[in-house]
């Protein structure tokens, strides 16, 4: 009988003792994932918490702590970003601010100091101030659309909406000008009517920042292409020039938010960089997907793509 009990007793010491090192193993391994964390964390190191333990508990612990690192890590590199991209933003605004109202100064100046100009030179000053004025609004109304957009703050109208009619009327508001600039056209908008659901402003839009571009921009190549078709589930709208084009060093970039080339071999980017950019938030919103391909020097050709109606 005693013999018994102690063996009973010594199976209890055991037990207890295994318990007491397993939850001083538990609190040893917390305490050092705890520093760990905060090295970790404190040091905005990249690395990861590695731990052999035997309980499982603890294991899975390590696994959701190591995600949430890795989640740490990303929302560091997006805001590294996003300050990057702020930076670009403030400067482009700056600068495409800056030049246009330096103008407008300059023009004043004169019109103030010199008093010799002629009833005709001081309207054409005029004229000429109240054409930066404009374009400085019309910078200003971009970056407040885009704030918009990037925020979701911008709903648009979805309606049915005749695209062959919206292609026409953007295409005629460019009519005079590639004439007179000696454009070669190749426009091929069908007879039959297409429809998509979607903003008819907002693909007005579109289509006017692709075809500004592509007569700014593609002015060498002297031609420009607008070419609406359809096939079983989609419409498509082509936009081409055959300027100097897009380096294939930018080409992953072009649509990024305020990204401007800066090569001086390429006029592509020039200004502050925000109607691409807003032609692809347009784009998406409407359910669209908006690409492009160039051979530079060769064609170039945006392409919309959107579901029929």
């Amino acid at each position: 009988m005693n013999v018994i009990l102690s063996i009973i007793i010594l199976i209890l010491l055991l037990l207890l003792i295994r318990q007491y090192l397993s939850r001083r193993s538990i609190t040893s391994n917390l305490r050092y994932i705890s520093n760990k964390i905060n090295d970790l964390t404190s040091n905005d190191s990249s690395d990861r918490i590695l731990l052999m333990t035997e309980h499982i508990e603890i294991r899975e612990f390590l696994i959701e702590i190591n995600q949430l690192l890795d989640y740490h890590q990303e929302y560091l590199a997006d805001n590294a970003r996003m300050r990057m991209s702020m930076d670009r933003m403030l400067t482009n605004i700056s600068h495409d601010l800056k030049t246009p109202l330096t103008v407008v100064l300059g023009y004043l100046e004169n019109l103030q100091n010199d008093k010799d100009y002629t009833p005709e030179e001081r309207d054409a000053l005029l004229t000429k101030v109240s054409v930066k004025v404009v374009d400085v609004a019309n910078l200003i109304n971009k970056f407040f659309d885009l704030a918009k957009l990037e925020s979701g703050d911008l709903q648009l109208d979805s309606r049915r909406i005749h695209i062959n009619e919206v292609c026409r009327k953007v295409i005629v508001g460019y009519y005079d000008t590639l004439i007179h600039k000696g454009f070669d056209l190749d426009i091929d908008i069908p007879k039959q009517p297409l429809y998509l659901n979607g903003d008819e402003d907002a693909l007005t839009r579109i289509l006017n920042n692709l075809l500004s571009n592509a007569i700014h921009y593609g002015k060498d190549g002297n031609f420009v292409g607008l070419t609406l078709s359809e096939d079983n589930e989609t419409v498509t709208i082509k936009v081409s020039d055959k300027g100097k084009g897009i380096l294939h060093s930018v080409q992953d970039r072009i649509f990024e938010r305020l990204y401007t080339v800066k090569d001086s071999k390429s006029e592509f980017a020039h200004g502050s960089g925000i109607g691409l950019t807003i032609s692809k938030r347009l784009t998406e919103q409407m359910q669209g997907d908006i690409e492009f391909s160039s051979v530079p020097n060769s064609l170039t050709t945006f392409i919309l793509s959107f579901k029929k109606a």
